[in-house]
């Protein structure tokens, strides 16, 4: 794992790298196999298919290497390579080990969740110091209550990994439990509560920012405010962005002024990265000036963004 900052801590590294990137863009990498572009393509493209993972290896590989200095951090999706069976999770292994050597922060969004030994074992496969996909960050789900957070909060204590709490997702259902009312509250703000203390004791003492993250989509900037009301030093992992319909100056609304600018949150880009217009093509130099077009892209729209809100 990289270290910048403070070492040791989540929040630390990736807001420094941040700053002297000057941009909170998190790519996805989300290997869709309908989606590879034509130029790594190769046989069936199917997940049985002893040909596809070397492709999409080479896929992802190439786009590692393009972005390795212009963005802070990467977010594997966990499920596109489990899809792809045991061949997939070599992937995924050779994907982390790949991005770190390029000083990319990892964060794994698998989304995990569940009770007493089962989430220690869940903590052990991305955050403890022998994890066979070790992450810088793993996303999480509250559900099944406050404790069962605990094993993944003392893995990320122990090794300087981070966690970000589903709180408030992007999909348009998300409403129909995290909306509801409990009290005088929803049950996203709820939970955002029941984090304010572990956030706290997760903060980073150079940055002060917390190594305890949470998940606020980008689609719903008004219920983001509100949340980082209560979570003052948690930063945001916010998806939605692009191909999910939310725009930039949204995406920036729960950030706070910092030391280079605006601060606090990683705005996710998945598909809009990886599979950018005009990218079908089967000659190399093309794709590449299509995807590195389309990067700096997103890029100088965050920035323009960035600026606005200022």
């Amino acid at each position: 794992m990289t270290v910048e900052g403070e070492p040791g801590h989540f929040g630390d590294r990736l807001i420094n790298r941040i700053r002297n990137l000057e941009n909170p863009l998190c790519v996805g990498l989300d290997p869709f196999l309908d989606k590879i572009p034509s130029l790594f393509r190769h046989g069936s493209m199917t997940p049985h298919d002893e040909r596809t993972v070397p492709a999409v290896c080479a896929f992802l590989s190439a786009v590692l290497e393009r972005i390795g200095d212009k963005v802070a951090i990467v977010k594997p999706q966990a499920a596109l390579f489990e899809r792809l069976g045991w061949r997939g999770m070599q992937l995924l292994d050779k994907v982390i080990r790949q991005a770190s050597n390029l000083g990319l922060l990892v964060l794994m969004d698998a989304k995990r969740g569940d009770i007493g030994s089962t989430a220690t074992a869940y903590a052990g496969a991305f955050l403890t110091e022998d994890a066979p996909f070790r992450s810088d960050a793993l996303t999480i789900s509250p559900f099944l209550g406050r404790d069962t957070l605990t094993p993944y909060l003392d893995a990320a204590r122990e090794t300087g990994a981070g966690v970000f709490v589903l709180v408030k997702t992007s999909n348009p259902g998300s409403g129909d439990y995290q909306d509801l009312a409990v009290g005088n509250r929803t049950l996203s703000e709820t939970i955002a509560h029941s984090l304010k203390d572990l956030a706290q004791a997760h903060v980073g003492p150079e940055t002060g920012w917390s190594s305890l993250g949470v998940v606020v989509g980008a689609t719903y900037p008004k219920q983001a405010d509100e949340l980082r009301k209560i979570l003052p030093k948690s930063i945001f992992l916010i998806p939605g962005y692009g191909a999910q319909g939310g725009d930039a100056d949204d995406a920036f609304r729960a950030f706070v002024a910092g030391p280079r600018g605006l601060e606090g949150g990683i705005i996710n880009s998945s598909r809009g990265i990886l599979f950018p217009k005009n990218c079908e093509t089967t000659d190399a130099a093309s794709w590449e000036a299509s995807f590195d077009s389309g990067l700096t892209a997103t890029i100088d729209s965050l920035a323009e963004a960035r600026e606005r809100h200022r």
